[in-house]
């Protein structure tokens, strides 16, 4: 589809919106800057950003109370996860002054392809996926490689376990071949509460984003997990009748301790509500992202199996179909690498541009 052509008007209009807002932007800056020497702002503290909306922030000050902050003019955009240093306003607002260094970053291209930060300080990314739909390797694979370009650790989540067959049938089968290959696999259900034991124990003590195809179960996790702001959303989509949608920005969420199994005990049940177990980063966006913006190398490098061999083929530029002396074909044949695994990679490989 070819991109729509702007009329000098429109064009003029444009310039002079983001004209204005750049206007805006400075003489904010400047204002902050005067409150700064003015002495109108607290001393430096550390916080994390748990929503970003333009140049303003939600920030989480250390006991966890949400902060409005705005981003100092002279800094580049945060994303939510972002560990920064902030300073406190007279008014109960704050001003962000400085960002630290990002353990890790997750990125999705924009609607130009261009590569865009949505989230960072992310220690796992759980690939979840069901016994219903009926999961597919080839599916599972590509997140696995997808997961493995952000350099971000890969956990496999199998939902709605209360449904597999008596000794889980083939799907046992596929588990233990990641297992293998030394991807944790975890189990879970929202059919009861013991369901989600080993889930929690997965998410303790971590920053963590879901992902994997409609239908799985996401959302239900999720909403397991984060009680009260389901409750929350809820209210507010019966007043407004559109507050599922009210923003598709990544938001950070804590997660504290089940209370579930200390019913008979309310002093237990109100300091498991104030134990942090977690956190965990969602929006739309991040649930679902895909391979577009990999190349062949990288997806190469994606199957974990295969990187004791790279390098080792007779040819440089070998693409490993059928050229003679291919490590990869040879790893095949020696049973080093699972046949499906090096089928899944070529079908991978074979669809990117058809993705693209």
């Amino acid at each position: 589809m070819s991109k729509r052509k702007l009329s000098r008007q429109q064009r003029w209009r444009v310039e002079k919106i983001q004209a204005e807002r750049e206007k805006r932007a400075e003489k904010r800056g400047v204002e902050e800057s005067e409150k700064l020497a003015a002495g109108e702002y607290g001393a430096e503290q550390p916080g994390r950003v748990i929503a970003h909306f333009g140049r303003t922030l939600e920030v989480q000050d250390a006991e966890r109370t949400p902060v409005r902050c705005h981003l100092r003019a002279n800094l580049e955009g945060m994303v939510t996860g972002d560990w920064v240093i902030w300073r406190a306003g007279q008014d109960g607002s704050g001003v962000v002054v400085a960002r630290t260094e990002r353990d890790s970053v997750l990125t999705r291209p924009d609607a130009r392809g261009q590569l865009k930060p949505v989230a960072a300080n992310i220690d796992q990314i759980l690939i979840v996926f069901a016994t219903e739909p009926t999961p597919h390797a080839n599916l599972i694979d590509r997140y696995l490689v997808a997961a493995e370009a952000t350099g971000i650790a890969p956990v496999l989540v199998l939902n709605k376990v209360d449904l597999l067959p008596e000794g889980d049938g083939e799907l046992g089968e596929l588990l233990a071949r990641y297992q293998a290959l030394g991807y944790p696999v975890v189990r879970t259900t929202t059919a009861t509460e013991a369901g989600l034991t080993a889930l929690r124990e997965q998410l303790a003590g971590r920053t963590s984003v879901f992902v994997g195809q409609s239908g799985v179960g996401k959302s239900s996790l999720i909403d397991r997990l984060l009680p009260e702001e389901t409750l929350r959303i809820g209210a507010l989509s019966e007043e407004s009748r559109k507050g599922t949608h009210t923003t598709t920005t990544a938001r950070l969420y804590t997660l504290y301790e089940s209370n579930m199994d200390n019913e008979n005990s309310a002093n237990e049940n109100k300091v498991n509500e104030n134990k942090v177990n977690g956190e965990l980063i969602d929006s739309p966006g991040i649930r679902e992202f895909g391979l577009t913006h990999l190349d062949e190398e990288t997806v190469t490098d994606g199957f974990i199996e295969f990187r004791p061999f790279l390098g080792h083929c007779r040819f440089r530029d070998c693409r490993h179909i059928n050229e003679p002396g291919c490590a990869l074909l040879n790893a095949v044949e020696a049973g080093k690498i699972h046949p499906q695994r090096f089928a899944s990679y070529r079908r991978i490989l074979a669809s990117l541009d058809t993705d693209r």
